[in-house]
């Protein structure tokens, strides 16, 4: 599935969220916050950006807020924005992602790594709607908010790791995403979409997955979620030939790979295949040029 996914290919391709439609629908159509919960890989980005899709706001900027790729020395100007010698550095102004959001919708990324200086800040963000950008007035932030955690962030609120109140603001409304462990019945509509989507994108349409392949997939776990299984028929892709994937099971005993280093390797593989061009890279991933970029400085890579 893609970046641009609709809600209504979303909620085809996971029957078990079927009680949900109609609240998700719902969300789409309000302004209030949503805070979507899950383990990692699980879709919660792909039902963020269909929700934007799907809302009023549709025609603004979808603009990603996440603590792990700005350094936090950073992160407040990144955030809010600054005006010109707000800090030694600051030669000009800066709208920041709220800024870049207006008339769109601010999607709060990891939220539960904020760090708890911001978290006040994004608080009278999210309750007043309101904000300063460093070295600069108080002005109006015409956005919506969505947020991304995982599913242990009440946990955090109870450790005091993340502020209650906050907590509070942004799960007006709140939607929780199982792993694929839990969806199991979501598998073949999985499978099939995410097919198609790869088909399109590398220009490869009809793909197909073996029998002995559906199979074993089925009956996989999945721990690393939808990632998993995308980066599994990603590599096939890449690596092969025709429109029949044949992927193997993993080995007994085999060490999974962190998802963090999957994620390279995807990265890696796609220069390759696309001998270094940016635009395209990016297109195969999914992801957007800036969101391409972010990840390999994450990751060290020129």
């Amino acid at each position: 599935m893609t970046a641009g996914v609709s809600l209504d290919r979303f909620l085809a391709t996971a029957p078990s969220l079927s009680k949900s439609l109609q609240g998700l629908r719902r969300a789409a159509a309000s302004e209030a916050p949503v805070l979507i919960l899950g383990p990692p890989g699980s879709g919660r980005s792909t039902l963020a950006r269909a929700l934007h899709e799907a809302s009023p706001r549709r025609f603004g900027a979808l603009v990603e807020v996440d603590p792990g790729v700005v350094p936090s020395q950073l992160f407040e100007s990144d955030l809010f924005g600054h005006e010109a010698g707000a800090f030694t550095g600051a030669d000009g102004a800066s709208p920041g992602r709220i800024g870049r959001a207006a008339g769109g919708t601010l999607l709060l990324d990891h939220v539960e790594e904020l760090p708890l200086a911001v978290q006040a800040k994004l608080l009278r963000l999210v309750a007043e709607r309101r904000y300063a950008p460093l070295g600069g007035r108080e002005r109006e932030a015409d956005v919506r908010f969505l947020a991304i955690a995982g599913a242990d962030l009440s946990e955090r609120v109870a450790a005091a790791a993340f502020r209650a109140d906050l907590f509070y603001r942004l799960e007006v409304l709140a939607f929780r995403l199982p792993p694929l462990a839990e969806r199991r019945a979501d598998l073949p509509a999985l499978f099939d979409a995410l097919l198609e989507d790869l088909g399109t994108r590398f220009e490869r349409p009809g793909l197909e997955l073996t029998p002995a392949a559906r199979s074993w997939m089925l009956d996989h776990p999945w721990p690393g979620n939808l990632r998993q299984v995308r980066n599994l028929l990603e590599r096939q892709l890449i690596l092969g030939d025709g429109a029949i994937l044949d992927p193997q099971p993993p080995r007994d005993g085999e060490r999974p790979v962190p998802l963090l280093e999957l994620e390279r390797r995807q990265i890696l593989r796609a220069l390759a295949y696309t001998r270094g061009h940016q635009g395209r890279a990016a297109e195969l991933l999914g992801i957007s040029r800036k969101a391409l970029w972010e990840k390999r400085r994450r990751h060290g890579l020129p």
